[in-house]
């Protein structure tokens, strides 16, 4: 585990070398530079600026409505904060509808944002535009299972992989990303057995929000496990505050469950 004491850097390598080991990996949300300050210091290995940043900062009710300037202003918040954990920026709806277009933004997110790597929601479709990405030397992290840029086209959030059509087609798709060059992949809502097939399907590390606990690695939104958020929480989400008298306790909790696979239990897990 990486603390504030040693200042590690994480990158790729290390990601990929702690998945080798069959360590844990924990990431958390964060959207500007005192919050990433303290997860960086906790020794988070992976921080996200998500574009859950829509609801949790701006008010919306999906994340439909970010823009990639919003990602690139909270991302440079983000990164001027951090000294060792690994940063992934979201690229919003619409921001990599071609492989051009995708190609320019992923490049203002890294050269202006200070990203070490993308995340794009995605499916069998986006195969080229990773690819692109990839031959252009950007890391790339996948997003597949529920979708929320897309969740108007999927008809609501729902749980994914718990059909064993779409558990076939959730594996053939994490196959297909892997082989266009993603980096690492994230499954988010989806049945703990499907995403278990993932796992032993691909070789890259998986990152899970609601995945179960056979991923290589866990995420969730900062806001959610400090009980900042208004309303229920979704199922795989734990409020870390309960019974701790500090922030940092909450997120040092966090950490330590997820390295030690207590965190996620079958209660924030789906079947």
């Amino acid at each position: 585990m990486y603390d504030g004491n040693d200042q590690k850097t994480v990158t790729l390598s290390t990601i990929k070398e702690l998945k080798s080991k069959g360590e844990k990996i924990a990431c958390l949300t964060a959207y500007d530079s005192t919050f990433a300050y303290q997860l960086d210091q906790a020794g988070i290995e992976i921080i996200l600026v998500g574009d859950s940043l829509g609801m949790v900062i701006q008010g919306h009710k999906t994340t439909v409505p970010v823009k990639i300037e919003d990602m690139i202003y909270h991302s440079k918040n983000v990164s001027s904060s951090i000294k060792s954990a690994f940063l992934i920026s979201d690229m919003p709806f619409m921001s990599f509808y071609n492989s051009d277009i995708a190609l320019e933004n992923a490049k203002r997110l890294m050269q202006d944002g200070g990203a070490h790597m993308v995340k794009l929601e995605g499916n069998q479709s986006q195969l080229n535009i990773i690819e692109k990405l990839a031959m252009s030397d950007i890391p790339v992290c996948a997003h597949i299972g529920l979708r929320p840029q897309s969740v108007n086209k999927m008809g609501g959030y729902k749980v994914q992989g718990k059909e064993n059509r779409e558990a076939e087609n959730l594996i053939d798709e994490a196959v297909r990303i892997e082989d266009s060059g993603a980096d690492i992949l994230l499954l988010e809502c989806v049945s703990s057995l499907t995403a278990k097939k993932v796992t032993e399907a691909i070789n890259i590390p998986i990152i899970g929000i609601g995945a179960g606990s056979d991923v290589d690695a866990q995420i969730l939104v900062l806001y959610d496990i400090l009980g900042l958020t208004p309303g229920k929480l979704p199922k795989f989400s734990k409020n870390y505050m309960t019974g701790k008298n500090t922030i940092q306790e909450a997120i040092a909790s966090y950490i330590q469950e997820v390295k030690t696979k207590k965190y996620p239990s079958e209660k924030y897990s789906f079947k």
